[in-house]
């Protein structure tokens, strides 16, 4: 009979010579500084895997015998040394002012995500948009922005992913104790560690403060596993995207209020605050009720708190825009409501769409409390501007404050090692510090060949020996023999990685189609059943727990993989994760992504693809569509959508299967016998390489933000809040009265205008306005001249100034040039103003033009954000 067990952790001791690997295990700059990593996988290579290469966990666990001796060995001693120095040289440059936007050194960028993917080993995120943040905040770190994120401390995070041998996935939650992460207690001015107080439901929370180091930024993460708090409480930061409606909307007030007050313990000041989707947007709540707390009027508040916040969008679907019964809202805000001087009505608007539903709406609330709103490609900027159209209900979508930043990824963390040394080697180590100069980067077209394919091949070995590993131990779970295994595994041979391999990964989401290449099985055989010529499809990624139809495309994927037909050509991996994803976006030859157009937002997995040679195959749907040139991968025009799925899903297929099989497969074989390899392949990877690095990096992302909306979003918020806050009291008061009088504003045409003028000629037009008790001072009277383009002509979706003003009158909209000319006030006759405009046409041939009027005030930030225009 056993007695009882009890647990004993024993932690190893750091010889002082040695000392500074905490310093190492504590800050996530590891994440992208591959000789941090390699270092601690010198002392015990076995163990730093086996604890999923958590430094912080490695040093606990590592023996004390292999640290003594580490600390008397000169050639890991050197090793240390040189990555201590390359550490503190790194963080000696401390954040500083960004000169390109105009961000000083008393600016700093509070950024709030729901979910932020450093690494695997800090299991923060669910997917592509804690990537993206994670991405964000180091590259923030690598231009010395001064910057600021907050996020929640999830003990279990998102769920690691099994797949059952009925191609079930089955979610496991893993708790995951702060002492394993690399987190520190944050602490303000007196060395305290900070805890703030939330109301949930009227109930007062303590929310501990977590630190992460990422490089020279830190992140607050905010935790509720709080002794004191009831277990319910207790539970609200556990699981990222668990719990139903209630659970969401406590985590999202933590988050958005919580995150503010955390900051403010901190003595920490943000100039520019940036809502990154809509989950932080309680944040403008928060900050509304501090000015309101001084004694400003909401509407006055709300213009000083909108003014300085940046809103990224970051999905058409949806499922991806949370939204809550008015009564939960109503639940958890009385205070709030209190304290900003609204009725429960008026509160319940800041988040209403307008479309009868009466539910509140985060995406919505971000939107009124922003001024700067943005989509993250050219496409989904555009798609935006159209689902959130409601905010400025006169405003031509296509001129609505909705702008665009597309996405990139941070370099240093998903180029694999033997490419960035391949360039360094090629190029120079300037191309690391010079990623946006395309004429630097087209010296990878210089790289021999055979050199390029070696690399290439190298990295795939890699990659199969991992699928060979992951896939068996898969299989071995769910008891398929040993025999089976190895049948279904005939392609995936490390030894000989010359058969194409296709990747698919990614969230199993039903606008992804994962399941599109099965549209027609037959001819899926004709393309795979060549021995000569094999092809595999890898297929990997999560369906959430929620998403039936999500797991059941999992489902489908395994079905059609153990056909006959298909046993071994396609292969469905368990256990996505980032390390997964590298695996293969680094690794497979074609990356294959068919969303439904226009659902993806943008995307970033192609272009990690990319910047390893990887060769992307995609339908013209987010980023793809800016990066595709014609000679640097495939591309899937979108179909005709005439409101049939199936028939649109036939045809993407349709053109799917014939790239498949007259380009990709022929290409890819059409190997020189001497050389054992496609010339002609191996000059389409370097093309995608060159072609998508130079502008698809999170430098040049980090780069248009600052420029384009924290330099501008600073200006503003310190225009209107000086002087207690003047300015925004006046534009508020503006507002209301324009608002109120606008009904009644008409435009009549003073005389008749020609329909024909001379290119050199003027075009005379005089408007009368009625002005309904407003002044000439307070509407503009512009024409728009349209011009159509052929459709073949690619131009940018808007170009706007900083503050969205058009730089040279002219402005490009999809396939179609306009011209905005302004008219000058001229006298007032009564009740009404008249406006002239001489205008000089700006092209000859037909045009067509109209005229509008607007109010317009020097404090807005966007021109048409009042969302008021009365047409002719």
């Amino acid at each position: 009979m056993a007695g009882q067990e009890f647990t004993l952790q024993v932690s190893a001791r750091l010889p002082a010579r040695i000392g500074r690997l905490t310093d190492l295990a504590g800050n996530l700059w590891f994440s992208w500084h591959r000789p941090t990593r390699q270092l601690f996988a010198l002392l015990d290579r076995d163990l730093w895997w086996r604890v999923g290469r958590n430094p912080k966990v490695f040093l606990r666990c590592v023996d004390q015998a292999v640290l003594d001796v580490a600390a008397e060995n000169e050639t890991f001693l050197a090793s240390y040394r040189r990555v201590l120095a390359e550490f503190d040289a790194y963080r000696d440059q401390q954040p500083t002012r960004y000169v390109p936007a105009g961000i000083g050194d008393d600016d700093l960028i509070a950024y709030f995500c729901a979910e932020y993917g450093f690494h695997d080993s800090a299991p923060l995120y669910s997917g592509g948009l804690g990537i993206l943040a994670g991405d964000h905040c180091k590259t923030a770190s690598d231009l010395r922005l001064p910057f600021v994120a907050v996020g929640l401390l999830y003990r279990q995070g998102y769920f690691a992913q099994r797949i059952d041998e009925a191609g079930r996935q089955v979610a496991e939650y893993r708790h995951t104790p702060a002492e394993n992460l690399p987190v520190v207690p944050a602490r303000d001015a007196h060395g305290e560690e900070i805890t703030v107080q939330v109301a949930l439901a009227g109930q007062a929370v303590t929310v501990k403060v977590w630190r992460a180091d990422v490089g020279r930024i830190p992140v607050m993460l905010l935790d509720t596993d709080v002794r004191g708090n009831t277990e319910e409480q207790r539970r609200v930061t556990q699981v990222l995207y668990g719990g139903d409606q209630s659970m969401r909307i406590k985590q999202e007030i933590v988050l958005g209020i919580g995150g503010v007050r955390a900051l403010r313990a901190a003595g920490l000041a943000p100039t520019v605050w940036h809502i990154n989707e809509g989950h932080p947007a309680f944040l403008i709540v928060e900050r509304a009720r501090e000015l309101t707390r001084e004694g400003l009027p909401f509407a006055a508040a709300l213009e000083a708190v909108a003014a300085c916040t940046v809103f990224t969008t970051h999905t058409p679907v949806a499922a991806g825009h949370d939204v809550f019964p008015p009564e939960l809202v109503l639940a958890h805000f009385g205070e709030h409501i209190r304290d900003l001087g609204l009725g429960d009505e008026a509160f319940l608007a800041l988040g209403q769409s307008g479309n009868g539903d009466g539910r509140f709406n985060m995406t919505r609330l971000a939107v009124n409390g922003a001024r700067s709103i943005n989509g993250v490609s050219r496409i989904h900027g555009g798609v935006s501007a159209e689902v959130l159209a409601g905010a400025w209900p006169d405003v031509p979508p296509q001129e609505n404050p909705v702008g665009y930043v597309t996405n990139g990824v941070h370099v240093p963390t998903f180029m694999r090692e033997e490419w960035s040394d391949l360039l360094d080697q090629t190029l120079g180590a300037a191309w690391r510090f010079e990623l946006m100069d395309r004429s630097l980067i087209d010296g990878v077209m210089g790289v021999p060949d055979g050199r390029f394919w070696y690399v290439k091949q190298r990295v795939k070995s890699e990659m199969l020996n991992a699928l060979q590993s992951r896939i068996g131990r898969q299989h071995s779970r769910n008891r398929v023999s040993g025999a089976h295994i190895q049948r279904l595994l005939k392609y995936v041979d490390p030894e000989n990685p010359d058969v194409l391999t296709i990747g698919f990964a990614r969230r199993f989401a039903t606008y992804k189609r994962a399941t599109l290449l099965f549209t027609d099985l037959g001819w899926l055989q004709e393309i795979v059943d060549h021995d000569e010529r094999p092809v595999v499809f890898v297929f990997a990624g999560k369906a959430h727990p929620a998403d039936a139809p999500g797991q059941h495309l999992m489902q489908e994927v395994h079905r059609v993989a153990n056909l006959p037909q298909f046993f071994g050509k396609i292969l469905l991996v368990e256990g996505y994760d980032m390390d997964l994803a590298n695996l293969l976006t680094s690794g497979v030859d074609i990356w294959l992504n068919n969303p439904i157009y226009p659902m993806e937002a943008s995307g970033t997995s192609g272009m990690k693809a990319a910047i390893n040679g990887t060769v992307n195959l995609s339908v013209l749907d987010g980023w793809w569509a800016e990066g595709y040139e014609g000679d640097n991968g495939w591309a899937i025009p979108p179909a005709v959508n005439d409101g049939d799925d199936g028939e649109r899903d036939r045809q993407d297929a349709r053109t799917l299967y014939e790239i498949l099989q007259d380009d990709v497969i022929p290409l890819y074989y059409r190997r020189d016998e001497k050389l054992g390899y496609s010339p002609g392949w191996v000059e389409l990877c370097k093309r995608s390489m060159a072609s998508i690095l130079p502008h698809f990096n999170s430098h040049r992302l980090l780069h248009d933000y600052a420029c384009n909306y924290y330099g501008p979003a600073a200006v503003q918020g310190r225009r209107v809040s000086a002087r207690h806050f003047a300015a925004a009291r006046e534009l508020a008061v503006w507002k209301a009265r324009v608002h109120s009088a606008w009904s009644g504003v008409a435009l009549r045409l003073v005389r008749p205008v020609a329909d024909h003028v001379g290119f050199d000629g003027r075009l005379q037009l005089e408007v009368a306005v009625r002005l309904h008790g407003l002044a000439a001072r307070d509407v503009r009277v512009e024409c728009v001249i349209h011009r159509d383009l052929c459709s073949e002509v690619t131009v940018p979706v808007k170009q706007y100034s900083a503050h969205g003003r058009s730089t040279d009158g002219v402005r490009h909209v999809g396939t179609e040039t306009r011209f905005v000319a302004p008219f000058q006030p001229l006298a007032e006759h009564g009740e009404e103003v008249v406006y002239r405009l001489d205008l000089e046409p700006p092209w000859c041939g037909g045009l067509r033009y109209e005229i509008r009027a607007l109010p317009q005030h020097a404090n807005l930030t966007h021109p048409y954000e009042a969302g008021l225009m009365r047409w002719l």
